[in-house]
């Protein structure tokens, strides 16, 4: 039997440290189903407390959909709404609050919301969400007027920043 017991110790630990390491690089930059699913739920108790009923959105970095949640008595619009604001919020990589002032007549994207078969939309409530400087995926949020949606993505910044470590 070679090395002592400490040494093994060590040699599995390093090996553990390998395993997590392997998996970290497979998986930075996707957001996974786990943190969708804990961000939509302080998202949606954020949402309650405001007094609105809202579908809350997560996109992958590609603009696919990772998970999306209808809050009882939630408006029907408000899940296409929303959807289409996290998948915007990736496309353009800002806020779509932000987008909603660049969209303007004479603004520099004025007309994109009619491009890409109507899936753009420009006003407040999508915003990407980053790990670092890296885009992972967008969140989109949808049942208020646009600027109760932006405040709710703006919390929803937060606690993913919390959820990934960032904070």
């Amino acid at each position: 039997m070679s090395g002592s017991r400490g040494e093994r110790m060590a040699e599995n630990d390093m090996e553990e440290n390998r395993i997590v390491e392997n998996i970290v690089s497979k998986i930075k930059g996707t957001i996974t189903l786990e943190t969708a699913k804990a961000l939509m739920a302080r998202v949606e108790d954020y949402a309650r407390s405001k007094g609105l009923a809202c579908v809350v959105a997560v996109d992958d970095a590609h603009g696919n959909p990772v998970a999306v949640h209808v809050m009882e008595d939630a408006f029907l619009v408000s899940y296409q709404v929303a959807t289409q604001k996290a998948y915007t919020a990736v496309a353009v990589k800002m806020s779509t609050m932000e987008l909603s002032k660049l969209v303007q007549p004479g603004g520099t994207f004025y007309g994109l919301e009619a491009m890409h078969d109507g899936r753009i939309v420009a006003f407040g409530g999508g915003v990407p969400l980053k790990i670092g400087d890296v885009i992972v995926g967008g969140l989109g949020v949808s049942g208020g007027t646009g600027e109760q949606d932006a405040d709710i993505a703006d919390f929803g910044l937060k606690v993913f920043a919390e959820l990934t470590g960032q904070n």
